[in-house]
């Protein structure tokens, strides 16, 4: 396979108008326009940035601290041409089982027009060598069921659909409504 002509890093502070235009994408793609609550502030207090002009691999992070605040990474990827192409959103998760740390990876997207040139597989990669570089148990994440696209694509890699779980969220008033459920 010929090499892929990009560059991966994490994002810093000045990529956040970037990021918030990645995710609305995302969002319209996912037919969920209407959900994106994010804004810059909001993504500036909650993602681990890396200082500008340090370079920050997934292999040797070089970004703020994570924290239950600030909780998310983000890798960029930038086109040939050096323009944003696409981004990996995600945080540490934790196998009980394996006793070892991991990554899920809450986003992943390239623009339509950049599809197709090998940059969803460069950034699971990058991903993948930072699960490993931490002596990480797994990568995970989930996908639409009407992602078929992606879902072939996932599984030409090797992952695995986990039709075993079912996914569960508690959020808005019934969180609010657990939080207090003994009181």
């Amino acid at each position: 396979m010929a090499p892929i002509l990009c560059k991966v890093r994490h994002a810093r502070r000045e990529d956040v108008s970037t990021i918030l235009q990645l995710i609305r994408e995302l969002a319209d793609y996912e037919h969920e326009i209407d959900a994106v609550e994010a804004t810059e502030d909001t993504l500036l207090s909650t993602i681990a940035f890396a200082p500008d002009n340090v370079e920050s691999t997934t292999t040797a992070p070089n970004t703020e601290p994570t924290s239950p605040s600030r909780p998310a990474r983000c890798l960029l990827l930038f086109n040939e041409e050096g323009k944003p192409a696409g981004m990996a959103l995600y945080f540490y998760n934790y196998s009980t089982w394996r006793a070892k740390a991991g990554i899920y990876l809450e986003d992943l997207f390239v623009r339509e027009t950049e599809r197709k040139k090998g940059y969803g597989k460069k950034l699971l990669v990058e991903l993948a060598k930072e699960v490993i570089a931490t002596n990480g148990g797994r990568l995970e994440w989930s996908v639409l069921k009407w992602n078929e696209p992606s879902i072939k694509f996932y599984e030409s890699i090797g992952a695995k659909a986990m039709n075993e779980w079912v996914g569960m969220r508690v959020d808005r008033e019934n969180l609010t409504k657990l939080a207090s459920l003994l009181d």
